[in-house]
């Protein structure tokens, strides 16, 4: 039975107490967060609706950014406007951007340690085989018709094989959704949308107004690195990437991951392979949206261009600009559209869209399963290109059995014995050291 909505005045005290609570406890990726809020929030103190909450979710599925802080931005919202969706979005990041902050540079310092590689060794393998595991369970759900399958198989053919832009796979994909909807929506198993609801008053004005404050402080930090440092500097580089991957980071965290590992990697030289499975293994331990990965990517990558500034300060001003960078954009969304959310939600070639989205990612997450695959288990893994094909070629002899030896434990833990997170990231962390340091 769908829960109703509260009868009583919500304090602005008690929504930063639950907000709190959620941000601290919010572990297990956008799943485990979306379900944390579900029970905090609907089942528990009755705040939101059950019909409400999962038309909210289906909306934020549509926007670029990780859904369950937007979910969260929402309910904030509709609690106390403004000053409620900033509190309760901010309070579901700021947990585990400290602590990943605090990781981040415990990292840089100590990243040549002989004990932090053997950590970092279990670490890549547990990662690999909860990637596998996010492919597998996100294919399950998503590809249910002809369609989907093809549009799968074809995005991962076109990152892996012709090495097409992240963005073209995404955006693309959403217009051939958009398009199928309108004409035969059941190749991508849409549904006739509901009525949608009234519309409330001046939602123009409300969207204008919010996407141009929202829009100036997306910009403003940007616009104090290019008058003080200029566009050549490390700290301009990261924000202007990190600021297009929030644009296109539909379909969650690990759909960007392969993109941004070999941008950091093959195209700004930010990370030395391999570093980025760390990251994400970081992240996967700490509570918020994984996401936050990118701000490991932008610790380092200032962290090792720090001019002028000391090696810790610039790391920490890339910390805090990549942060900034991807998490305004999602508060513009949610400001802008909130207005609209009852009636878009309902639109069928919005939802055509999505769905091809969310198909097109389990190819592109696909390609991150090969991608770390191949970087994990090989020492040395080089590049063919015959024409538009390119094939990755790993060095046999660079083979590191310790890594399969741990990748083959951390699946047998995940789908043999259904082994949590954390717990298979820590058997495989103190699995590297046994392998490599012998205790």
């Amino acid at each position: 039975m769908a829960s109703a909505a509260p009868t009583s005045p919500i304090s602005f005290g008690d929504l930063l107490r639950a907000f709190t609570r959620i941000g601290l406890l919010s572990f297990g990726g956008p799943a485990g967060q979306i379900a944390l809020m579900h029970r905090e929030l609907v089942d528990e103190r009755q705040w939101i609706a059950e019909d409400d909450f999962l038309h909210a979710l289906n909306f934020c599925h549509l926007l670029p950014g990780p859904e369950a802080q937007q979910l969260a931005t929402w309910i904030g919202w509709r609690l106390h406007g403004w000053r409620g969706g900033l509190a309760a979005g901010l309070l579901f990041v700021i947990p585990g951007a400290a602590i990943i902050l605090a990781l981040s540079v415990l990292y840089a310092i100590a990243a040549n340690l002989a004990w932090v590689e053997a950590l970092f060794l279990g670490v890549k393998a547990a990662v690999l085989a909860i990637v596998v595991q996010a492919l597998l369970r996100i294919a399950g759900r998503a590809l249910d018709t002809g369609l989907k399958r093809a549009l799968a198989a074809a995005a991962f053919a076109g990152l892996f094989f012709f090495d097409l832009p992240f963005p073209l796979i995404v955006l693309g994909s959403g217009v051939i959704g958009m398009v199928v909807a309108s004409r035969r929506p059941d190749l991508l198993a849409i549904k006739p949308g509901a009525p949608a609801r009234a519309m409330p008053e001046r939602p123009w004005r409300t969207t204008f107004l919010s996407v141009a404050t929202w829009g100036a402080v997306w910009a403003a930090p940007m616009a104090v690195i290019a008058l003080t440092l200029g566009q050549d500097h490390v700290l301009w580089e990261i924000g202007a990437f990190f600021s297009q991957l929030a644009i296109v980071t539909f379909g969650g965290a690990y759909a960007v991951l392969a993109y941004m590992a070999q941008e950091a990697v093959q195209g700004f030289g930010w990370l030395r392979p391999g570093e980025m499975a760390d990251g994400l293994g970081l992240a996967e331990t700490t509570p918020g949206p994984l996401i936050l990965v990118t701000q490991f990517v932008g610790y380092l990558a200032a962290f090792r261009a720090p001019e002028p500034f000391s090696p810790m300060m610039a790391g920490l001003m890339g910390a805090g600009l990549t942060t900034w960078v991807t998490f305004a954009p999602c508060f513009m969304w949610i400001f802008a559209f909130a207005p609209w959310i009852d009636r878009l939600g309902h639109a069928v070639r919005l939802k055509g869209g999505l769905a091809a989205v969310t198909a097109a990612v389990v190819g592109v997450i696909a390609n991150l399963t090969a991608w770390f695959a191949l970087h994990v288990l090989f020492g040395t893994v080089g590049q063919r290109q015959f024409g538009p094909l390119r094939l990755y070629w790993p060095d046999l002899a660079s083979f590191d059995w310790r890594a399969g030896l741990l990748s083959v434990l951390a699946i047998a833990l995940t789908f043999g014995l259904k082994w949590s997170v954390l717990r298979v990231l820590g058997a495989a962390a103190l699995g590297g050291l046994i392998l490599v340091l012998g205790f």
